[in-house]
């Protein structure tokens, strides 16, 4: 049996990492496909867990769009997959590199195993376009890999045979726990002057297409009114590099007191950040994944979320993009102990880190 595995964007490469370090621990024939989608950020985590891709499609240019996305990932990849003949291709998510290369192996007859499948919000627009992107993957894939039994229920609600789904936890926590170092220190960084004993360190991450605009705004002058309101609290936002997302933050949030505007991290010391905050607001899905792990309350900076077991389970809490909403909740979790410890504590719904042995064991026994 030959895997092709196939990501381009910066959470596909530490999702799909343990499923190539697997292979490689049990020798099996792969090959690794990188679109880079996304250049930089990808980069880093290939080189964090010590991948060298045997195809980079090198898509990316400046302002790129949909539509460029799209089209370059079926043309590009099309002359890889019809050289390596792979028996069954892995994709990952909902990004504009997964719908294509999905769409590519079904033109091409190629089984297609689609890794964190069965997410869902049902709103079109929100998140945009990944929630399209996962629905017609799913139409397309042959194996689900379902991170949990709530995202399988979705699969089977809508139609999917029972026998082609499969739950094995989210191999994003596989790749924290490969990663995170409780000794790790911050020596020659913007935060080698952080006090992460005395200050109480929120973490922002925020990027969505849906929140440019009066959303971001919302969400940057929360945190403003948090850090100044909290003489003990030290916000730290790695920002985005999209120019929509820099300009906001600068407008509100350059020049404040204990606010850090850095640089976008690695993965590695981006874990340990993770590890060492009190707090985190984040509109990303991954990081609502990783953080109850490392045991950090999660407060979601969206209107909808397609990982509801987060929020069923009390690890992270959906506050959408109201300043008020973010505030109040915010600064809840600052001033009550008792709820804090009470969703610090919970259990981490997307598994156990051994997602990815799961995802080759059953390649094997259905691929051949």
């Amino acid at each position: 049996m030959k895997i092709a595995i196939v990501f381009g964007t910066r959470p596909e490469a530490i999702k799909m990492a343990p499923i190539v370090k697997e292979c490689e621990r049990r020798h099996l024939d792969h090959v690794v496909i990188v679109t880079a989608q996304h250049r930089e950020m990808l980069d880093q985590k290939l080189e964090v867990f010590g991948i060298e891709p045997h195809y980079d499609l090198d898509i990316m240019q400046e302002n790129q769009d949909l539509f460029y996305v799209t089209s370059s990932v079926i043309n590009e990849i099309k002359p890889v997959l019809l050289k390596e003949k792979p028996d069954v291709i892995l994709v990952q998510g909902d990004t504009t590199t997964t719908l294509a290369a999905s769409l590519a192996a079904f033109y091409l007859k190629i089984p297609v195993g689609h890794v964190e499948a069965g997410l869902r919000t049902w709103n079109k627009a929100n998140p945009y376009p990944e929630e399209i992107n996962r629905q017609i993957t799913s139409r397309l894939t042959d194996i689900h890999f379902a991170p949990t039994q709530g995202a399988k229920d979705n699969l089977l609600k809508e139609g999917f045979a029972p026998e082609s789904v499969y739950v094995t936890g989210n191999t994003v926590i596989d790749a924290l726990l490969m990663i995170v170092d409780p000794h790790y220190t911050f020596n020659e960084s913007p935060l080698s002057t952080v006090d992460f004993v005395n200050r109480r360190v929120l973490l922002l991450t925020s990027h969505r297409r849906e929140n440019f605009g009066e959303p971001m705004v919302q969400i940057f002058s929360a945190c403003r009114y948090l850090v100044e309101n909290n003489p003990d609290v030290e916000l730290i936002y790695p920002v985005h590099p999209n120019p929509n997302v820099q300009k906001t933050a600068k407008e509100i949030l350059a020049g404040v007191p204990r606010v850090h505007l850095i640089e976008p991290m690695e993965y590695r010391p981006f874990v340990q950040l993770m590890n060492r905050s009190y707090l985190i607001l984040t509109d990303s899905g991954g990081v609502q994944e990783e953080a109850p792990t490392l045991g950090k309350p999660v407060l979601v900076l969206r209107k909808t979320t397609e990982r509801p077991e987060a929020i069923e389970a009390g690890t992270a809490t959906l506050v959408g993009t109201d300043k008020q909403m973010i505030i109040k909740h915010a600064q809840h979790l600052l001033s009550d102990k008792l709820a804090y410890h009470e969703m610090a504590t919970k259990a981490n719904p997307y598994g156990d880190g051994k997602a990815a042995q799961r995802i080759v064991d059953i390649l094997l026994e259905k691929v051949r």
